[in-house]
Formats: structure tokens, C-alpha cells, sequence
């Protein structure tokens, strides 16, 4: 079967072809700094990415190889992508993942569920072009999984469906086969100690990915996976697990905070104008119904925080593309200098 058992199909084909490369096509199954492990047609091998190669290769990624070399020479057009922002105080992205059609988003019923987190987890699920599952773990320590799993939809509304499990009950996790097709790529997405790593594990039908207790203090979870694998399941489609993520600050625009909470865009399309910021102004909508009790306060915090922070980082953008224009601008002058004026 080749390259069909990783997710190759006719439009990845197309997209190759279209590319105008040569080299054979591979997907890069893991990378770890810098080394990229793939699978081809004819097995698997190993590759660097070419130094000028921009964007560099993601876990996912279809990419064009000279396997004779071993260099990563071009990367296919990205179907779907999974990113945040890079940590630090500067605008970058970091891409978690590519060409994904599921995000699972799994998060555990044992003390770890952080509905304002799961919002997050959801919005960067959105803005990857896959489709979202929020998964609840650990349903066999939880007291009352009904009431976790009303809060839970109060956040997913109808962005996601929810599925609730137990990773050490084989038959509860296969459950998740019913969201992904055969041939289609899925990630396991969450925090650390939330059972990524036991369910790839439950899925494979193997003991693949070290496994932890979760510190009894406060449980929180220790990392296990070290990084980012594609693993094929005997279902017929891909699983990809990943490291806990301790932070996730979401790369998108301003916008997208709307799509992440319909209910609250919703309201504010009824308030009496259009610019209204819901802090006061007369005739607000949302301002209502957090007054009346319909919209949690939490809640609305959440929104305007995410709102906060996607606008400080589309001003980040601004000034960095600034800077860039400006440079470029600094070089073509200097380039000008020194070019003799052949008029003269």
C-alpha cells in the first residue's frame, strides 16, 4: 500500500505534482531537533531539512526528499495546521502539528478539568481547519461525571461533541473510532497527566508510550512523551500524540474569539451599537444578561481576555511587519549606494 496507509490520496497527488519538485514524497512521522524520521513509499528513512527550507518540517508534514542525500528539499501546501504562539514576548507561531482532521482535546475528570483552559484548547482547534472532539478522561475517578459533563457542554455548545472515557478500559476508549475515518490523521491535544499517553497506548493494543502517576499533592501531571509521532492504528487511520502543553497562548486574529463564543457574539449583535465594548454603554446586551445570571461571568472574563490577547498580538504582528518592511527598505537603499551610476 505505500504511502495510501499514511494518508496519501489523489489530492495529495495533485498537490505534489503541482509543487514541480523532484525527489520522492514522504511523511515526516516525528521530528527531533531537526531530524526528521519519514515514511516512504519504500519504508522509512531519516532526513534534515534543506538550511534555507521555510517553514521548517512539523510532525504531519508531506515534504519532497532526496532520500540519496538525505535532505528534506520542499514541503507540501498545508492542508490543516494546529499552532499557538511561540512563548516570549515577541509575535511568532509555533506549529504543533500538520495536515490533522481530528483534535482530540482530552482533559481529565480527576481535578484537572479547567472549563476557561478547554476554551482555549478549542479555539486553537477552530483556527487549524480540523474538526474538534473534547474528550474527558477518567471518568472512573470522578464523583459526578454527569454534573463535569454539563459544564463542559456549556463551553462546547455546538462547536464539538464530547465524548467521556476511562483510558484503562479498552473498549471505553474505542469509542474514539467512531470520529475518525480510515486513511484521516488524528492528535491527541491537553495538558500533562490527562492520559494522552495511555490512550494511544489502549489504541495501539501495546504498551508504546511510557506512562505516570500524576503527583498526589496537586495532580498535575509529569511529561512522558518527549515528542510530537504519528503512529498507525489497525482501524486504518493515523494517531498522533504529543508532549502535555503547559501554556497555550492561541495564534489567531481578533476575530476568531467571536467563532470560540458564539453565545456572547450572539448577544453583543444585539446590543444597541456597534462599537459597543459591553462596559457600560446603555442599551448593551451583554451587559444584560450577565446581569441577569443567562451569561456566567467567568465566562465573559475568559472572552475578554482571549480578546486582550489576540488583539496585543495582532499588534505585535503590526510592528513586526513594520520593522521587516523597513529593513528591506535599509537594504535596497544600501544595495542602491553601491551600484555604480552608469549614467554617469
Amino acid at each position: 500500500m505505500g504511502l495510501a496507509r499514511w494518508g496519501w490520496n489523489e489530492h495529495i497527488g495533485e498537490a505534489f505534482a503541482a509543487a514541480g519538485l523532484t525527489g520522492e514524497a514522504a511523511r515526516v512521522v516525528s521530528e527531533s531537533r531537526g531530524i526528521c524520521r519519514l515514511a516512504l513509499a519504500r519504508g522509512e528513512g531519516m532526513a534534515r531539512p534543506k538550511g534555507s527550507l521555510t517553514p521548517r518540517p512539523v510532525t504531519g508534514d508531506w515534504a519532497v526528499v532526496d532520500a540519496a542525500a538525505g535532505v528534506i528539499t520542499g514541503l507540501l501546501p498545508r492542508r490543516t495546521r494546529i499552532s499557538r504562539k511561540k512563548a516570549g514576548r515577541g509575535a511568532e507561531e509555533q506549529v504543533l502539528a500538520a495536515n490533522v482532521d481530528v483534535v482530540f482535546l482530552v482533559t481529565a475528570l480527576d481535578g484537572d478539568l479547567n472549563l476557561r483552559r478547554l476554551e482555549r484548547y478549542l479555539m486553537v482547534a477552530q483556527e487549524s481547519g480540523a474538526g474538534p472532539v473534547v474528550v474527558l478522561n477518567k471518568q472512573d475517578l470522578c464523583a459526578d461525571p454527569v454534573a463535569r459533563l454539563r459544564e463542559v457542554e456549556s463551553v462546547t455548545g455546538a462547536l464539538a461533541p464530547v465524548v467521556m472515557l476511562s483510558a484503562l478500559e479498552e473498549a471505553s476508549v474505542a469509542e474514539l473510532h467512531r470520529y475518525v475515518e480510515p486513511g484521516q490523521t488524528a492528535v491527541l491535544l491537553g495538558s500533562s497527566g490527562v492520559g494522552k499517553s495511555t490512550i494511544v497506548n489502549r489504541l495501539l493494543k501495546r504498551d508504546q508510550q511510557a506512562t505516570e502517576q500524576v503527583r498526589a499533592g496537586d495532580r498535575r501531571g509529569r511529561h512522558t512523551t518527549a515528542m510530537r509521532e504519528l503512529f498507525l492504528l489497525e482501524a486504518g487511520w493515523l494517531l498522533m500524540d504529543t508532549p502535555g502543553l503547559r501554556e497555550l497562548e492561541p495564534w489567531a486574529s481578533p476575530q476568531a474569539v467571536a467563532a470560540a463564543f458564539p453565545e456572547i457574539a450572539e448577544l453583543a449583535a444585539r446590543c444597541r451599537f456597534r462599537d459597543c465594548r459591553h462596559q457600560g454603554e446603555p442599551g448593551c446586551a451583554v451587559a444584560q444578561a450577565l446581569g441577569q445570571g443567562s451569561l456566567e461571568t467567568a465566562r465573559f472574563e475568559s472572552f475578554r481576555k482571549l480578546e486582550g490577547e489576540l488583539a496585543r498580538l495582532e499588534r505585535l504582528q503590526d510592528t513586526r511587519a513594520a520593522l521587516e518592511q523597513k529593513r528591506q527598505w535599509r537594504n535596497i537603499h544600501r544595495a542602491m549606494r553601491k551600484t555604480p551610476d552608469k549614467r554617469a
